[in-house]
């Protein structure tokens, strides 16, 4: 691995990055819409990725901690944090006025955004870039898209997986070489915009650990008939090329991002949810394409497109107009 020279010159760095950035994790209860954070942690760094300071809280989520066997906080432990409200002014801190940065951005956007839903306020984040897509930016060999790949990657050693203020550390010394090598190849940065909620119901409590709600299941907003796909279908998906409006899409499996979220920017970028899949459809979305699901089974069959939920994130940030 040839690690980039940090001697980068001002004359040399793209005048259109971000002055300043807020590298984020964030441990949660599960990953359902009525989930909460358990521990966050930020590293706060120059428009040059050198870090200047960092800070880290546990929070009580007022219900069940979830997976105790991932994040290891029980409820013994997280009893005497914190609730959400009483941290939110420090974490608008750290955050206001940089680029959160996160390792599958969306969903720690998500669960932070919803945080400050429920204590009536707005996090100041006005962008966000995901670890995951600049990695495929920067076309970097990696095995997979976990953080513990991309640390190896830039020889960053993991310490505590799954502790926030490890994580972030790990995150936040592997963003540097990345935004270095960004820099030296002129290479654009995958930013994208941080809308706050603009919607917000409670979920139910759910006391059983690591029980997963299903998406249908809360209140987060009522269930809603999509309205047909105005553009026709313009066929199946490549891979050097970007999606195009009409295109027929199916999700199958867990994904990170609430599904019925996902659906609706895939309706929104003009594309067709479609509920099975068909000779028809264009594109499978999956983070497990080895699984034999009736999905994944007819996909391989029809030889359907399959590809994962973080590259289908990316190819949404660029939707081809329909023909006209």
């Amino acid at each position: 691995m040839t690690m980039l020279d940090d001697r980068t010159t001002a004359a040399t760095w793209p005048t259109a990055y971000p002055q300043g950035y807020a590298v984020v994790d964030v441990e949660t209860t599960g990953l359902a819409r009525d989930d909460r954070i358990v521990s966050a942690a930020v590293y706060r760094l120059d428009a040059r990725g050198n870090v200047e300071d960092h800070w880290y809280t546990l929070v009580n989520p007022e219900r069940d901690p979830g997976p105790v066997w991932i994040h290891g906080l029980t409820s013994e432990v997280l009893e005497g944090a914190p609730l959400f409200p009483e941290i939110a002014e420090e974490f608008s801190a750290r955050l206001d006025g940089r680029v959160l940065v996160a390792h599958n951005a969306m969903f720690d956007w998500q669960m932070i955004a919803r945080e400050y839903a429920r204590a009536e306020a707005t996090a100041p984040v006005r962008q966000r870039l995901c670890t995951i897509a600049l990695s495929k930016e920067l076309a970097l060999p990696l095995p997979n898209h976990k953080l513990e790949s991309l640390a190896a990657h830039f020889g960053v050693v993991q310490q505590r997986a799954h502790n926030a203020l490890d994580d972030a550390r790990v995150l936040a010394e592997a963003f540097r070489p990345s935004l270095h090598a960004a820099a030296a190849r002129n290479v654009r940065l995958p930013l994208l915009e941080c809308r706050p909620l603009t919607e917000w119901a409670p979920g139910p409590e759910r006391p059983r650990i690591g029980h997963q709600a299903s998406y249908r299941a809360n209140t987060w907003r009522p269930s809603k008939k999509r309205p047909a796909c105005p553009y026709p279908n313009p066929g199946r998906y490549e891979s050097d090329k970007p999606l195009k409006q009409g295109m027929r899409v199916a999700f199958s499996g867990d994904t990170s991002i609430d599904r019925e979220l996902l659906e609706d920017r895939t309706v929104e970028a003009g594309l067709h949810v479609a509920s099975s899949v068909s000779r028809l459809t264009s594109l499978l979305v999956t983070n497990d394409p080895d699984s034999a699901t009736g999905k994944t089974l007819k996909a391989r069959s029809y030889g359907t497109p399959i590809v994962d939920e973080a590259a289908y994130t990316q190819l949404l940030r660029d939707v081809a107009p329909a023909d006209e």
